[in-house]
């Protein structure tokens, strides 16, 4: 199938060819028969990835401060790379898609094979979506109409906060695309309408919709019109549906409205308010969140799980339905609204158009695919390359930001053929196979089991996925590279180790910084003093929201399995002794995130590991201190490593951070090639994950 993308560091678009997505666990595939260009939203995407550095500085100056602070922790050339990678990454444009279903994932009982349905997929032949994402369509409403249910949600969405009652007066300030919907959809609500806007065409649609309209572009004063509107007692509602720099807008509005009138923002304006505006009259305002409860809610959006209809009434599913209705009882008419209609396949032409006409609004994307001629699930990328005949065949499970960002590009520098790249929705796994050079781009995980040239897997999905992923690849008689952790559960261990006993294939675990440069200077000198040492090590993790992947039980594990193992992996290899007694303290919190971890070596050593998330980000994210027969190592950030007291050895400084990542790859790819021992003998991996599990409470009854 084709999916279009936008590159943000120039704002090109380009469609790409990858294999059909996979419906998983919520989600259903659909066959697309019809996508929507929000011209608003879409525009300003494309506006901002064509902008120059400075200008994308300028429109998001705290991306700009992040920046700033992550060179003052990380070092500039590692945060010039993170910026070109971020910039680098194309995105998928559209979010208004019609199509047919053509799977369902297991859960799903709302939708079947067949069904027409919207949904918030985007520009590409085919899409897989969560079900709480899409709504089925009366059969009385074509699929033009039902292309608008999206984008209509948003109008939808303000109208329900600004809560507008039976014959009240409200402004529609910007009517473009979703101004125009919203202005419908309040006539259908019973209120009196006035439109404001500069363009004297979209003006002229709104009055064809029953609006009053204020044409800026001839001078009329809005404040005025808005006063005469409401005959003299203020607006009971403003609805800013513009998308403007300017803050008159909102300026405007509030000057307009009755004493505890309402104001809610659906478009982007300034925001530098006149308090004396608001206070007076005790207006609210309120900024409105795309297409309704639910919108950036992983529980609800990805794991589908519904909001009490007794308590959350309208939802983004509920919003979709309810615009449906609309449609199907003749109250919404989208057919003005469609300025233009392209084949998928010009694509490209349709966005450059979007820029170059500012009176584009409804823009088509009609869809011609042959559902009985779908791509296969495996899709070609370009020709095997010459190897030498020790080079390990290497498959790639994910290809998510640090896959694409660091364990790939290390692989590919440790000279083993990249034979496949799978991820389920099969769009990833073309961009950044083609980056990277990967022969063949999947979606199908059970073909790289049964390939035979493949010896090598690497796995870098969600963790709950690790164990089964890895005991499949050892049964295979593949050898194993999974990016931490190993496991989630106890039981899962042991079912790994059992596997790897039977198969006698290598097995390692990303635990890399015990690879990097100045943690093995650590080591070395370290080899040198006798008695035990002392350790401790601190981690400014951040904080990271609660709805988050890593911080769910069942999917993540949490961050003491998912990332404090690595901190308790570099203790273990810097004693060089078996962990004998181990402890955590955490404070009070659900996540267990803000912790403690005590270890006691085998040789007498004790490790402390404070893995904090309530940290701030100018400090440095991670800090290590060595106490050693009256001496100190200290190493800020795997960039500043200087000794205390240590004859011989000062200090130790990089220009960029070396976390050991490249060196922890070529020594597993070096141990494929020869046969020879694991770089992390299986033994700690085991005792380092058992400990991680045990600590974080994974196993522990709720």
């Amino acid at each position: 199938m084709k999916q279009l993308f936008q590159n943000l560091s120039n704002g090109s678009t380009r469609i790409v060819e990858s294999p059909d997505p996979v419906a998983v666990s919520g989600t259903i595939v659909s066959t697309t028969a019809l996508t929507l260009i929000s011209s608003g939203t879409e525009r300003m995407l494309v506006d901002f990835g064509k902008a120059n550095l400075l200008d994308k500085a300028r429109q998001q100056p705290e991306k700009v401060k992040m920046v700033l602070e992550k060179i003052q922790t990380d070092g500039l050339m590692s945060t010039i790379e993170t910026v070109r990678s971020k910039l680098g990454q194309p995105i998928p444009l559209g979010y208004s898609n019609v199509g047919i279903v053509e799977d369902v994932g297991s859960d799903v009982a709302e939708f079947s094979i067949g069904d027409r349905v919207v949904s918030n997929g985007s520009h590409a032949e085919m899409v897989r979506v969560s079900k709480n994402l899409c709504a089925r369509i009366p059969d009385c409403v074509d699929n033009e109409t039902a292309s608008f249910t999206v984008v209509a949600s948003i109008a939808l969405q303000g109208i329900r906060l600004a809560s507008p009652l039976l014959g009240e007066s409200v402004v529609v300030t910007g009517v473009g695309l979703i101004g125009l919907l919203t202005v419908q959809l309040l006539k259908a609500q019973g209120c009196r309408v006035l439109a404001v806007d500069m363009d004297e065409r979209k003006l002229a649609l709104a009055s064809t919709f029953g609006a009053e309209t204020c044409s800026l572009s001839s001078g009329e004063d809005p404040v005025a019109a808005g006063l005469a509107f409401s005959r003299g007692n203020g607006v009971d509602a403003v609805i800013i549906t513009a998308s403007t720099k300017s803050t008159d807008p909102v300026t405007h509005a509030a000057r307009m409205s009755r004493k505890r009138g309402r104001i809610v923002l659906v478009g982007v304006t300034g925001l530098e308010l006149n308090r004396a505006d608001f206070y007076e009259k005790e207006l609210t305002f309120q900024v409105s969140c795309s297409y309704g409860p639910g919108r950036y809610d992983a529980d609800y959006e990805e794991k589908g799980q519904d909001y009490p209809i007794g308590y959350v009434r309208w939802t983004e599913q509920r919003n979709f339905t309810a615009v449906l209705d609309l449609m199907a009882a003749g109250k919404l008419d989208v057919k003005p609204l469609i300025s233009h209609r392209f084949p998928f396949e010009e694509a490209t032409a349709a966005y450059t158009e979007l820029s170059a006409s500012k009176s584009a609004m409804g823009i088509l994307l009609e869809y011609s695919l042959d559902r009985e001629q779908r791509q296969t699930r495996t899709f070609p990328l370009a020709p095997a390359k010459s190897y030498a005949p020790d080079s390990p065949v290497l498959a790639c499970i994910g290809a998510g930001n640090y896959a694409s960002r660091v364990l790939i590009p290390a692989f590919s520098q440790a000279g083993v053929r990249l034979h496949t790249i799978v991820t389920s929705g099969g769009v990833n796994a073309v961009l950044q196979g083609e980056k990277s050079g990967f022969e063949l781009a999947s979606t199908d995980v059970e073909r790289l089991f049964t390939e035979e040239e493949i010896n090598t897997v690497v796995i870098a999905t969600r963790h709950d996925s690790h164990a089964g992923l890895i005991v499949r690849a050892l049964e295979a008689g593949k050898h194993v590279f999974v990016e931490k952790p190993l496991c989630l559960t106890l039981d899962e261990l042991a079912e790994i180790e059992t596997a790897y006993t039977r198969a006698n294939q290598l097995v390692m675990v990303g635990f890399n910084r015990r690879f990097a440069s100045q943690v093995q200077k650590i080591r070395s000198l370290l080899e040198n003093s006798s008695g035990p040492k002392s350790f401790v090590m601190t981690v400014n993790a951040g904080s990271i929201p609660g709805g988050h992947w890593t911080q769910d039980r069942e999917q993540g594990g949490g961050r003491i399995i998912g990332e404090a193992c690595h901190f308790i992996d570099l203790l273990r290899f810097l004693a060089d002794a078996p962990i004998v007694k181990s402890a955590l303290s955490a404070m009070d919190s659900e996540y267990r995130d803000t912790a403690t971890i005590s270890l006691k070596f085998a040789d007498g050593s004790i490790g402390t590991i404070h893995y904090f998330a309530n940290g701030d980000k100018s400090f440095p994210k991670e800090r290590l201190e060595v106490f050693s027969s009256g001496r100190i190592l200290q190493l800020d950030n795997f960039r500043k490593l200087k000794s205390f007291g240590w004859a011989g050895f000062k200090k130790q400084n990089l220009l960029s951070q070396d976390k050991g990542q490249t060196k922890c790859v070529l020594a597993f790819v070096d141990a494929v090639k020869l046969g020879g021992v694991a770089p992390i003998p299986f033994a700690e991996i085991l005792e380092v994950s058992r400990i991680s599990i045990e600590l974080s409470g994974k196993d522990a009854p709720d």
